[in-house]
């Protein structure tokens, strides 16, 4: 995985790490299947994402809560992703 750096300086790899091992399975996959491809839009909302805890996250991608507008075609893309 590319050590890409986030607005915090963190490296990718590890903003990647969940609490949740389901999150990390499917945040990674699409990072490594999807970032280089995807939009700046989808990329800056994948880092945004990324700073939400992981209760939320797993809601709006279960679809028990709609997720934030600042979000929302992130948690679209990656709940359409094929490989998850």
């Amino acid at each position: 995985m590319a050590d890409d750096r986030s607005q915090q300086g963190r490296p990718m790899h590890w903003r990647l790490r969940r609490g949740m091992r389901e999150l990390d399975v499917l945040l990674t996959r699409w990072f490594e299947n999807e970032h280089s491809g995807a939009g700046t839009r989808l990329r800056t909302q994948f880092d945004t994402l990324l700073e939400a805890e992981d209760p939320d996250i797993w809601n709006w991608l279960m679809g028990r809560q709609d997720p934030p507008e600042d979000v929302a075609d992130i948690v679209a893309s990656l709940r359409r992703d094929p490989a998850a």
